[in-house]
């Protein structure tokens, strides 16, 4: 498949749940030099009623479906994660380019079947949606660390706390989707893999469901031995917060912190929390989309790619291992084929 910088990319979105209807919307409205040629769900009235608000769109209920047509230069795979392999798969044979959203697959094992795929094929075609690394401030903190500034880093905190977890959520689900996205963010912060981690539980919040132990506190540690501490809190009530602060030899520095509207009344001060992370992540997103769509016409990736995935699916697992006892796991990886860059590019 051949695609001219100056085309036009068609999109087909495959999942139409509520990551995949907030692509459609994204590509429909928000995003340059693109347009949704196809959704695609096994649900045909969802999928219709997210292509609704794409003009032309095409709806599909399976990938079969969608590559016979041959309406699609690229992909968005909002499926659940345990569809990922198969998707992923059928994609790199087809030599189609493809934004998959986070988790690459949902355990190492697949997800380093999938990067073995990719690189057999001899072309970097996935990009994974880990869209903090398309945010304001984890860029500049990035630049910062890079810069040397302020030093060495020596050490990442970092605080994610959801307003309230859905009945059905578990201790796994802790790791596999939200964890996750800490253990890209030292990947993507250090340059380095993570090498060991540990889960603690302490006190356990009256507000979480029964079968589930929350907040848990994630201790990292890199190549180098820089220690990095996760307060992984899902059932906070207040809102969604998602904080970092790094410690440099001259400084700290904060991102997430900050509040555009900063009100004082009542004897009270303080600022607006986010509802959720589609508010809190919205422009990263659009950032996110927008140029993996500028890439993806000039037959590149432009952020985390299949290795990425898979490093971070081993990151879970050493994760889940140790919130059965508390203790240091290892990360088991694979050799990195040189095919893949290093976590920081």
């Amino acid at each position: 498949m051949s695609i001219s910088p100056q085309d036009e990319l068609r999109v087909a979105v495959v999942g139409a749940g509520r990551m995949g209807a907030d692509h459609v919307d994204r590509l429909a409205h928000r995003t340059l030099r693109a347009r949704v040629s196809a959704v695609v769900d096994i649900d045909a009235d969802r999928a219709a009623a997210a292509a609704a608000g794409a003009d032309g769109a095409q709806v599909f209920t399976s990938l079969d479906e969608l590559l016979a047509a041959d309406v699609a230069d690229a992909v968005v795979l909002a499926t659940p994660g345990f569809l990922h392999e198969e998707a992923l798969l059928r994609l790199i044979d087809a030599g189609i380019p493809v934004l998959c959203e986070k988790p690459l697959t949902p355990d190492p094992e697949s997800s380093l079947r999938v990067v073995e795929a990719e690189a057999a094929a001899g072309r970097q075609l996935i990009q994974v949606g880990f869209m903090r690394r398309f945010d304001a401030g984890y860029r500049q903190l990035k630049q910062l660390i890079d810069s040397g500034e302020h030093g060495e880093l020596l050490l990442l905190h970092h605080q994610h706390r959801n307003p309230v977890s859905p009945p059905e959520f578990t201790d796994e689900m802790i790791i596999h989707d939200s964890v996750v996205h800490e253990f890209d963010a030292v990947r993507y912060f250090t340059g380095e893999e993570v090498t060991e981690v540990q889960v603690r539980l302490g006190r356990r919040s009256s507000r979480a469901a029964e079968t589930l132990h929350d907040p848990q506190l994630v201790t990292l540690r890199t190549e180098s031995g820089l220690l990095a501490t996760v307060e992984i809190f899902v059932n906070a009530q207040f809102g969604y917060q998602v904080h970092t602060q790094a410690s440099f030899e001259d400084g700290v520095v904060s991102i997430g912190q900050g509040a555009e509207l900063q009100l004082t009344t009542g004897g009270r001060t303080g600022g607006a929390v986010d509802a959720g992370f589609v508010t809190r992540f919205g422009e990263a997103y659009d950032r996110e989309v927008q140029d993996w769509v500028d890439a993806t016409l000039r037959g590149e990736i432009a952020g985390p790619d299949a290795w990425d995935g898979y490093a971070t699916a081993a990151c879970c697992a050493a994760g889940v291992a140790s919130q059965q006892d508390q203790g240091l796991q290892t990360v088991q990886l694979a050799q990195r084929p040189s095919f893949y860059s290093r976590p920081t590019d």
